[in-house]
């Protein structure tokens, strides 16, 4: 975390004189708007609770899997950096690791977000390194005890105005309640439906969540119909507690409008265990039809993450479970995937749809075609694996062209490492800078222009997008 780059005024900035000369002047009209954060996945209790953080390993390396991945690269088990299913290992064991793995992070948008962590929120100085790993990890451990350092202050610190958590459809949104009553808190704090575990019925939950759903929210009934008065119940609940979106975390984009008596076929297959793979496939392309249905009826903006291959090692799977680092990317479609969806709703009043993807080769080739003519569709903000500098500007690049500024969902961080938030949205801002003023020197957007647009690009269009 070397002072001389994590503290630079120009990091990310272009390296030509002249055009970074013109990138400062957008950045500093937008470096201190406060940060929206519509899709993310802190615990909303955090917040609520305000304890302390944890120690430093627990806060820093062994949830966040873009981490533990590239260490686990090199060479190290899991084991010795999370929990699995037999072992725990000791926290100051867990910062040595990640100390001598630290120049793997050179050139990642990791080893860029957590300098800039070191630096700005912990106040670090010096270089990360086996030989610094004790020293800095007292460091750190004396900075989370700081009365300064609850939660709430650190919400406030990072100046966010707006923070979306991802959230299960049969949660009591209690946290959310207690923050949005607590005349101190201010800020927001919203709610997000996010029904995988629901729709998927490869999920190996899906029969006992589906029953749970039904039994608490399906108005009394049976089969396939309460099972949509129940989705139905549960996201007009989520609403009124301040959710402005629904989350769709997919294997792919496919939709697929099934007629009612064919859609309770499938349904009752699946609950007796008789459903074929081809229909899981079709089961799920359709609740993503009627997912897009219940949004023009409710308001919910509509977001879909597909393309991640999840759990690709199966015995990390098994011992560690999901969400630990090997989730791998793959082509999607969504042309004719996202049709049947866009021939009924695509130009539906008030209707939003933000198309995520991790295959950025169909940014130019769908996405922003796509964008370009719809008026529900928004092209989705680089995600996971391409939430990174240089991926962002081919993001720029490939959809400026063809949709504008306008049809972009503004930064997501879609984070669950809290003290990131600020370094993800600091980067965000840094790349749209850059971007921006080389077309101010090349002549092809006027300076006075390119200063509105940053602004729009910011703040104005993830309010616009997600109705904030």
């Amino acid at each position: 975390m070397s002072q001389s780059i994590a503290a630079n005024p120009d990091r990310l900035l272009p390296a030509d004189p002249r055009t970074r000369g013109i990138a400062r002047e957008l950045l500093q009209r937008v470096q201190d708007l406060p940060i929206i954060s519509p899709h993310g996945h802190v615990d909303a209790a955090v917040l609520e609770q305000n304890t302390p953080f944890p120690d430093p390993a627990a806060l820093l390396v062994s949830p966040d899997h873009y981490v533990t991945r590239l260490i686990h690269a090199s060479g190290v088990p899991l084991d010795r950096l999370r929990e699995s299913n037999t072992f725990r290992p000791d926290s100051r064991s867990v910062w040595r690791e990640f100390c001598k793995a630290w120049p793997l992070f050179e050139g990642t948008a990791s080893g860029y977000w957590l300098r800039t962590q070191f630096s700005s929120v912990f106040g670090l100085a010096g270089e990360l390194g086996e030989e610094t790993a004790d020293a800095s990890y007292d460091a750190v451990s004396a900075k989370l005890q700081e009365p300064g350092f609850r939660p709430r202050e650190l919400f406030k610190d990072f100046n966010i105005e707006v923070l979306a958590t991802t959230d299960d459809p049969l949660d009591t949104l209690e946290s959310h309640k207690a923050i949005a009553q607590d005349p101190t808190f201010h800020g927001r704090v919203l709610p997000t439906f996010r029904p995988d575990a629901y729709l998927n019925i490869a999920h190996p939950s899906w029969l006992e969540n589906v029953d749970r759903l039904i039994a608490a929210a399906g108005d009394g009934g049976t089969g396939y119909g309460a099972y949509l008065s129940a989705l139905e119940n549960r996201r007009r609940y989520f609403v009124e507690h301040g959710a402005v979106s629904a989350d769709h975390g997919v294997r792919t984009p496919a939709t697929l409008k099934l007629n009612p008596p064919e859609a309770a076929k499938l349904f009752d297959r699946a609950r007796s265990g008789k459903a074929t793979p081809q229909d899981r496939d079709d089961f799920e392309a359709h609740m993503m039809y009627q997912m897009a249905r219940m949004s023009v009826e409710d308001g919910l903006v509509m977001t879909i993450h597909p393309g991640s291959y999840r759990n690709h090692h199966e015995p990390t799977f098994n011992a560690l479970g999901a969400d630990t680092g090997h989730d791998i990317p793959f082509a999607v479609n969504y042309t004719e995937a996202i049709r049947p969806v866009l021939q009924d709703f695509g130009t539906a009043k008030d209707f939003h749809l933000v198309l995520f993807t991790l295959d950025e080769t169909v940014f130019s080739r769908e996405l922003a075609p796509l964008a370009g003519f719809y008026p529900s569709v928004y092209i989705g903000a680089p995600w996971w694996f391409l939430d990174a500098p240089d991926a962002m500007l081919r993001f720029r690049s490939a959809v400026t062209e063809t949709a504008g500024f306008s049809r972009s969902s503004g930064f997501i961080d879609d984070t669950r490492a809290f003290c990131s938030i600020p370094a993800r949205h600091d980067a965000s801002r840094r790349i749209e800078a850059s971007f921006l003023a080389r077309l101010v020197a090349e002549h092809r957007v006027s300076e006075d222009r390119a200063h509105e647009l940053i602004i729009d690009i910011v703040d104005a269009s993830p309010r616009r997008v997600f109705k904030l």
